[in-house]
């Protein structure tokens, strides 16, 4: 269905993603439009898809699907479109004025002829000219905004479409609409196809094949990989897009000669297929590998196994023959990877590695690919550590500049060791970005674990470098007696050798093995959401002083789904935290946010302001909260349009209400989240709680 009508009053807009109420009036009716409407304001005329419904408290209301924004007919309507600062430069005056004069002929007179703006008085040739330019750009926009909806592109996606492809870009979209494919991410590849066959493309069109192919590379980086099997890459593009196999081996050709994919045969059986830039990337990988292997051994000490014994004695550690043999290893070689599962001592190992080498006035530099991570090395070592993208000044750069390697040129990074801790979290872009950074003869030690979640960015860079045998790789499979008296730890290893959690009871367990982990097996979701909320509002308590909020994490595998985070948070949050107080609260993005709630930071933010007590009593004032630090919400100002969380580290943060999109509710977190967050708060040691649906 379709209306054709002006936006009278914005009821309400969120402030993030520019979902919108507004009252809306056409020739036959007043009525309440809902919906997706950014650039849109009171006094616009705009053309809107979609259907009535029925709201079960606010009554009948117009559901926007797409929106079109058109040009204002009236005078009146003119004049409140450009009174409501829609064009910069111009105001209620000056809107009033130009009404004024070139009555209906405004906008023509705008788009046109804007010199003409300089009859008026106040407007001199320099502003008329600004105003002119200003009306261009922001009317294209908005026609792309509308435009571009339909193909699932937002309002910041569509600005950057605009910027690539400047004048008249809806047009060249509608000529070529699998250009999109090229230009921006995520973008609705069924959509695109439709409106291209619409358009009369044929099914066998080149342009059409071609375009598939690459939507299908870019989906499966989406997924981590840098590259697709070809044999299952034309399997899957034949089917999305309904052509043959040759059809598609035809494109694959053509692409690879006009150099946007690689193919790489590695056996008689097995091709591979990239975009050319992640190609490039793992390439430049490999070699900035080799020439740093390749180097002069500047930064090697000597008399190591004295300084070794020394640091062991002042440490009062005793480092295992493998665990010696790993430092050795760093001080012979330029580049080295240690990895080992949880409890076989990689800490351990740095905490040497720095030690040995500060005591010879060797400059280090630790960093690790998330903020929590690097928090965790932090407090592990006692010495600063940095996340990568702080320590390479890539914060800024955007989703999508991140994939264009060519134009990150970082500044070298002055140390003689980089420690780079939780490597397997480490995509392959910002892999490259930091082989550009490093210079001839520093060592760097690469740690991780490869059983542990792999980067959400693509490719598996800790994996595949063990795995080609090119790096010098000390493998940790001794769990260390302290870890050995935890069955999580145990059960840990077991599941990473194929094996079944150990049995209650198990007579070749230690006596000393701390019970911390058990296994509920429930026949439905329904009954594991169940235990899930008892054990978490107070049926742990008689096991120690288990409270949730300083000893309790629920963690889950998904988002999605009855025990996915989402639900788990809403059903947690109503458990733990209802609003029977009339507590305040703050709406954002459907999440409710209630002062008590426990949050977690989901992004780095490294301009955030935040206090905090230091041990004297003095405040201490800085800025920067990193992905996955927890807290919990104490105030809400609407009044000043502030929440305010309290940290677990005690640094109070403030958010304004338009950057509430950087926190969610953390009562259950994913499991990726997880990974090297100290999450276990008790003093009485840790355990862990796993309640499965076995239907």
């Amino acid at each position: 269905m379709e209306l054709i009508g002006e936006i009278q009053d914005i009821i309400y807009r969120n402030e993030i993603n520019s979902y919108t109420v507004a009252t809306f009036e056409t020739d036959e009716e007043s009525t309440v439009v809902v919906g997706y409407l950014p650039f849109v304001g009171s006094g616009d005329s705009i053309k809107v898809e979609g259907k009535f419904v029925e709201h079960r408290e606010y009554g009948r209301q117009f559901k926007v699907d797409t929106f079109e924004k058109l040009l204002p007919q009236t005078e009146a309507a003119i004049e409140k479109f450009l009174a409501n600062g829609n064009i910069k430069g111009i105001g209620a005056a000056t809107a009033k004025k130009i009404v004024k004069r070139f009555g209906q002929e405004t906008l023509h007179i705008l788009k046109d002829d804007p010199m003409k703006l300089s009859l008026i008085s106040g407007i001199s040739t320099k502003k008329a000219k600004e105003i002119g330019e200003e009306f261009i750009q922001n009317w294209e926009v908005w026609q792309l905004v509308g435009f571009l909806d339909k193909f699932g592109i937002g309002a910041e996606q569509a600005k950057k479409v605009f910027d690539l492809l400047g004048a008249n870009a809806k047009e060249q979209i509608e000529e070529n609409p699998y250009i999109l494919i090229d230009i921006a991410r995520g973008v609705d590849f069924a959509q695109i196809d439709k409106m291209a066959l619409d358009l009369g493309i044929s099914y066998d069109n080149e342009k059409r094949i071609s375009s598939a192919v690459k939507y299908a590379l870019i989906r499966s980086t989406y997924n981590g990989h840098a590259c697709v099997q070809k044999q299952n890459l034309i399997d899957y593009v034949a089917q999305l897009i309904d052509v043959s196999s040759e059809n598609v081996e035809d494109a694959l050709i053509n692409l690879k000669a006009k150099e946007e994919i690689v193919i790489e045969k590695r056996s008689e059986k097995e091709e591979y297929v990239y975009l050319q830039d992640f190609y490039q990337v793992e390439d430049e990988i490999a070699f900035r590998i080799k020439r740093l292997q390749k180097a002069k051994n500047v930064k090697k000490v000597n008399n190591l196994s004295k300084l070794l014994e020394k640091v062991q004695e002042n440490s009062n550690i005793e480092l295992s023959e493998k665990q010696k043999e790993a430092v050795n290893l760093v001080n012979e070689n330029n580049v080295i990877i240690i990895t080992g599962g949880p409890g076989t001592g990689k800490t351990t190992i740095i905490k040497t590695i720095i030690d040995i080498y500060e005591s010879q006035g060797k400059k280090l530099v630790l960093t690790a690919p998330t903020g929590r991570a690097a928090k965790k090395i932090a407090e592990t070592t006692g010495r600063e550590a940095l996340t990568l993208h702080r320590l390479l000044e890539i914060g800024k750069i955007d989703e999508e500049g991140m994939y264009k390697h060519n134009d990150y040129e970082g500044a070298p990074i002055d140390a003689d060791l980089i420690i780079v801790d939780e490597m397997s979290m480490v995509d392959m872009f910002l892999m490259s970005y930091l082989l550009k950074c490093i210079y001839q003869g520093t060592k760097l030690i690469l740690v991780g674990d490869v059983d542990q979640l792999s980067s959400v960015g693509p490719g598996s860079v800790l994996k595949d470098l063990i795995n080609s045998g090119e790096v010098v790789t000390i493998h940790l499979d001794k769990i260390f007696r302290q870890a050995a008296k935890s069955k999580i730890i145990l059960n840990a290893h077991r599941v990473n050798n194929g094996e079944s959690f150990i049995p209650k009871g198990e007579k070749f367990v230690d006596e000393g093995t701390n019970e911390d982990f058990f296994f509920i097996r429930e026949n439905s979701q329904e009954k594991v959401l169940e235990q899930v909320i008892s054990l978490c509002t107070g049926r742990l308590q008689k096991y120690g002083n288990y409270d949730f909020f300083s000893s309790i994490q629920v963690l889950s595998p998904t988002k999605k789904g009855m025990l996915g985070t989402k639900e788990l948070n809403k059903a947690l949050q109503q458990a733990l935290n209802p609003n029977t107080q009339h507590l305040p609260e703050k709406t954002s993005n459907g999440a409710i946010f209630r002062q008590g709630d426990r949050v977690m930071q989901i992004k780095n933010n490294y301009d955030i302001y935040w206090e905090k007590e230091g041990e004297d009593g003095q405040t201490i004032a800085g800025s920067g909260v990193f992905n996955g630090e927890i807290g919990t919400i104490t105030q809400i100002s609407e009044k000043e349009k502030l929440v305010e969380v309290l940290f677990d580290d005690q640094k109070t943060a403030w958010y304004e209400f338009s950057e509430l999109d950087q926190i969610e509710h953390s009562y259950a977190i994913t499991i990726h989240k997880a990974q090297r967050k100290r999450i276990w708060r008790s003093n009485n040691g840790s355990s862990a709680i796993f309640a499965n649906a076995t239907n």
